[in-house]
């Protein structure tokens, strides 16, 4: 096949008219483009209010592609590179089946990927099944009403399930087109295949885990939930049994641990064992909230309803650390995440239409190890649950959050209510001052970023626009050591994903959690 970059079209246009914009490219007549494959599509808003629609194609055409490349003269042309990836067929019989601890995009996809190899993984989640879970999630937005095993951060689908289930990555991998065709096969919608910021959206994530959780059941791979890990049961070096909700014992010489980075007790009980574990660098901060209005009107040039919700990336280098967003949700909401009784979490989520009218990022402030007020690998996840207990007592010990406008913020004065932006979190937030739950490291670092993120996004810093607090859980304060078989100190126990220290989000631990279950199957080859 033919890959074409960078054709441009109007907002308002139709894919139809990709197939007659190639052709025209190749110099060839219409009727010779047999089959077109959107590769990527893209915003392009550097020319505003004059945005276009970028895209990257692939297409099979009658004749000699080399001859048809070189008639054509352009530029933008080339033979399309083949990449793929393919999952183990088959693995070495074992003793005992592998085990998954932990039910996220990392546990998902190492289970599926044993699933399909006939090792029939037994997973081990602590929360409940996704339908279960959200009418739980509900009731804690509407009540306050928590379960600490299944909420925002614990249960089928991981945190990544209640956010804007972004599938975009840094990364470069040849498993990330394998791992959106599962999304696609699962219910996700077959867009994500090439938007440059795919997206599932929250109400649509909450099937598509479920439709995997049943492809690797009909494997005969088998999820349990509430089936939390509480010991782990060694012998020579090695693991040898789980023990699962205190009471049962399941033997176990394999298993990949992808417990998430809020599995706290866990964190706990790995150091007492004396897996050698690390302190590494993470961030805190808040969340900020705007009118979606605003933003595409800042992004774009102007409101426009045929142009997706606009998005956002910024970041300043300050003197001693970097204030960045993360995890930005156009169109949507910022939710309750706690996961601990006494203790207030936030963060972003969004549906798959993304109409909601406000637009919420994480506004995060690095923190280094060095920076950690305790010491030791646990300190950060230390001092993550001290500021969510402050936060917790601030607004009242109920789950609402502290929230404060911006242009309060900077004023340094106490807000008393909203103005033109009304914050989307619930149960509900408590106008404060936030200086008063927040250490000064974050506090000082964002209002001093503030102003300058403003020239980088016009209105970021608008004086309406809302601070909610904290967001303490954008990434694991915690690694735990593995070696170049991805294998912890305690053989034949493999570290995985986010909660482990080796991914990002939704897609890099999916990546990180094939790649486990790939070195697990090569050890029983060995």
């Amino acid at each position: 096949m033919i890959r074409i970059r960078e054709i441009s079209l109007p907002p308002e246009h139709s894919v139809h008219q990709l197939p007659y914009e190639a052709a025209r490219l190749l110099k060839i007549s219409n009727s010779k483009v047999r089959r077109l494959n959107i590769v990527r599509r893209s915003v392009d808003a550097r020319k505003k209010p004059d945005v276009k629609i970028i895209y990257t194609v692939d297409v099979a055409v009658e004749g000699n592609e080399n001859k048809i490349l070189k008639q054509s003269g352009c530029k933008r042309a080339a033979i399309a590179p083949v990449s793929f990836y393919k999952p183990p067929k088959s693995a070495p019989d074992t003793a005992n089946r592998p085990v998954v601890i932990g039910f996220g995009p990392g546990g998902m996809f190492a289970a599926l990927i044993l699933a399909i190899a006939g090792m029939k993984p037994i997973v081990l989640e602590r929360g409940d099944d996704a339908a279960t879970r959200n009418a739980k999630v509900e009731t804690f937005f509407a009540t306050g009403q928590l379960d600490p095993k299944s909420n925002v951060q614990f249960g089928e689908g991981g945190a990544g399930t209640f956010s804007d289930g972004k599938l975009n990555t840094g990364v470069n991998n040849p498993r990330i087109g394998w791992i959106l065709e599962q999304f696609v096969k699962a219910g996700a919608r077959e867009d994500i295949l090439f938007d440059a910021k795919p997206h599932v959206g929250t109400d649509v994530l909450l099937t598509v885990v479920q439709n995997l959780r049943q492809r690797i059941i009909s494997l005969g791979g088998e999820v349990r939930f509430q089936s939390q890990v509480t010991g782990i049961r060694t012998k020579e070096g090695a693991i040898a049994a789980l023990e699962i909700n205190e009471t049962e014992v399941l033997p176990c010489s394999h298993a990949i641990l992808a417990i998430g980075h809020s599995a706290r007790d866990t964190f706990t009980m790995l150091h007492e064992m004396g897996i050698p574990m690390e302190a590494k660098p993470f961030a805190m901060g808040v969340r900020i909230e705007h009118d979606q209005k605003l933003i595409d009107e800042s992004q774009y040039g102007k409101v426009d309803p045929v142009l997706p919700p606009a998005d956002y990336k910024l970041v300043r280098h300050l003197e001693n650390e970097t204030v960045y967003t993360f995890c930005m949700c156009p169109g949507g909401y910022v939710v309750a995440a706690a996961s601990e009784e006494g203790g207030v979490v936030t963060n972003g989520m969004s549906y798959a239409d993304r109409d909601g009218e406000n637009a919420n990022a994480a506004l995060l402030v690095t923190v280094h190890p060095d920076d950690l007020p305790g010491e030791g690998p646990l300190a950060g996840m230390h001092w993550q649950r001290e500021i969510e207990q402050a936060a917790y007592r601030a607004a009242g010990s109920c789950y609402k959050a502290p929230a404060q406008k911006v242009g309060d913020f900077l004023a340094g004065v106490k807000s008393e209510g909203p103005g033109a932006v009304t914050p989307t979190y619930r149960p509900g937030v408590v106008w404060c001052d936030l200086r008063d739950v927040l250490p000064a490291k974050l506090t000082n670092a964002l209002k001093e970023a503030l102003p300058q993120l403003d020239g980088n996004l016009k209105g970021f810093a608008g004086p309406d626009a809302v601070l909610t607090a904290p967001e303490t859980r954008s990434s694991s304060p915690v690694r735990i050591l593995r070696n170049e078989s991805k294998q912890a100190a305690l053989r034949g126990l493999y570290p995985c994903g986010e909660g482990a220290g080796y991914a990002g989000g939704i897609m890099s631990a999916a990546i990180d959690g094939i790649q486990c279950a790939e070195a697990l199957i090569a050890s029983l080859t060995e």
